[in-house]
């Protein structure tokens, strides 16, 4: 894998299991369920300096990827109530480039998107540990892939995601001898 691909990608691309077997589930609901303390013992001592520093070349900065998590997680979840509650409902994406670059994905300390984690992962967490089959199989059209995802898949998308950013962030901070 070329350098700067193992920098996007430190942990590889997200792989779809061909069954989701309920070890595989759980696997999932325990990623997101410790994502938060996780991310916030990585990031919260870090100081200003060390949080504007990108990951990799041409990437956000380590501030950017908390907010940008932060963003990401509340989609999520809200697309989890959605597909629970609404029968296929198409979903609406959104620009995470561009969301990155707003005043508050660049600026603010990171502490108000941890605690964003913290609540929505503890409150995603209780419901997903509530799922049987059929809640796993609800789920939502999403427009840009053109196809119905069901929550099983968007779980270990999103599984992958925590492990992929956290990923970002410890890479960096081993590569620079930090903390």
């Amino acid at each position: 894998m070329p350098a700067l691909e193992k920098l996007k990608y430190p942990i590889g691309k997200y792989e779809k299991p061909l069954n989701y077997t309920n070890e595989i589930l759980r696997e999932y609901i325990s990623v997101i369920e410790n994502f938060p303390a996780r991310i916030s013992a990585e990031t919260l001592h870090l100081p200003d300096d060390q949080l504007e520093t990108p990951y990799r070349p041409d990437g956000w900065t380590l501030r950017q990827v908390v907010n940008h998590c932060a963003d990401s997680h509340l989609n999520a979840f809200a697309r989890f109530k959605l597909a629970l509650t609404e029968n296929k409902p198409v979903i609406k994406p959104y620009l995470q480039d561009d969301w990155a670059a707003l005043p508050d994905s660049r600026t603010m300390p990171v502490a108000p998107a941890l605690q964003i984690l913290e609540g929505v992962h503890a409150r995603w967490t209780l419901l997903i540990k509530q799922f049987g089959y059929n809640e796993w199989k609800r789920g939502f059209f999403h427009p840009e892939y053109d196809r119905f995802i069901c929550l099983d898949e968007s779980a270990g998308n999103y599984a992958w995601h925590c492990r992929h950013h956290l990923a970002h962030i410890t890479a960096l901070k081993k590569r620079m001898r930090w903390k």
